[in-house]
């Protein structure tokens, strides 16, 4: 039995980029269950993370809409949208896996813990916000959104004008007690959505929320790392890590050390904010401790993959 943090991809949550519904979601999210129930079913411990990209997006759209319409109506600020979508994609994957755990038999509790996670004030990532959310905006209303919000908005590929937002490092996650209170007595739980709420500490305990985005798999790597985990799986919409990735010459890596994970990225193998945030946040953990593995597979090779015949493992 071993201690796995499952985080999940986009596409473990939609499918369909062009279905955004809660219905669709929570159809996907019912698919979703199988995979990760197969590891609780051979009696591995599961910390489930995810990511929140389109659902966070269109809750920051609804508000900044119905605000256009009628001045009456006020804008949420960011980090409320991250603890919404925190709540609107754990309770249906919890209904989902409480589901599927129900069908074979399986008698544990899941739980959705709204998560805040603790990062730098002066990381650099606050002085080049470059992630886009929310939606598009003509210039004119970019620059008032600029002097009424103080949003920060770039022109984005000649589409309109959007809110970008920095994605700092997590340093760590305020609701780790808790946690691992839960998991040490059997409950399988679902943390850091989204990446988790940035907050910074102000002093004396105070927290105050900012309006950033954390990266889902380095938030996956800081819980892993804090409950002693076994193994982190980080789960995409590709089976394998590839090198020279849709070129002729492309190559699949089943097994991976540190030092040639460390080589690939330095030739640039790995594209940013897709696989190589994945295979960063991996030799992060695996470096943390050793014994520890990190896989990156798709989510319907998980149950292989823990065994070492599915995916890329990367080890010390």
């Amino acid at each position: 039995m071993a201690r796995i943090v499952v985080a999940l991809g986009g596409n473990a949550l939609q499918a369909n980029p062009k279905d955004k519904s809660a219905g669709a979601q929570l159809k996907t999210c019912i698919e979703t269950a199988k995979p990760i129930v197969d590891l609780i079913e051979e009696g591995h411990e599961v910390i489930i993370a995810h990511g929140n990209g389109p659902q966070v997006g269109q809750l920051v759209s609804t508000y900044e809409t119905a605000a256009a319409v009628n001045d009456q109506n006020s804008i949420m600020p960011f980090p409320e949208c991250g603890a919404m979508s925190q709540g609107y994609i754990g309770y249906q994957l919890q209904q989902a896996i409480k589901e599927e755990m129900k069908q074979r038999g399986i008698n544990k509790e899941i739980a959705t813990i709204i998560t805040q996670v603790v990062v730098d004030e002066n990381d650099s990532a606050f002085n080049n916000p470059t992630k886009p959310v929310g939606s598009f905006f003509t210039e004119e209303q970019a620059k008032k959104l600029m002097d009424e919000q103080g949003y920060i908005m770039k022109e984005d590929a000649n589409r309109g004008w959007r809110r970008v937002v920095p994605s700092p490092m997590p340093k760590t996650v305020v609701e780790e007690p808790i946690i691992k209170t839960l998991v040490n007595n059997g409950h399988v739980v679902i943390t850091v959505g989204g990446g988790g709420i940035p907050v910074v500490d102000k002093g004396n305990g105070q927290l105050q929320g900012v309006p950033a985005v954390i990266d889902k798999d380095f938030a996956s790597e800081k819980v892993a790392e804090l409950l002693d985990a076994d193994a982190l799986i980080i789960l995409t919409a590709v089976e394998q890590v590839s090198i020279n990735f849709g070129k002729p010459n492309q190559k699949n890596i089943s097994e991976m050390t540190v030092d040639e994970a460390k080589r690939y990225i330095k030739e640039g193998h790995f594209a940013p904010g897709s696989m190589l945030p994945k295979v960063k946040a991996a030799l992060t953990f695996v470096e943390s401790k050793l014994a520890r593995k990190a896989v990156i597979t798709s989510l319907e090779k998980a149950k292989e993959a823990i065994k070492g015949i599915a995916g890329t493992t990367i080890t010390v």
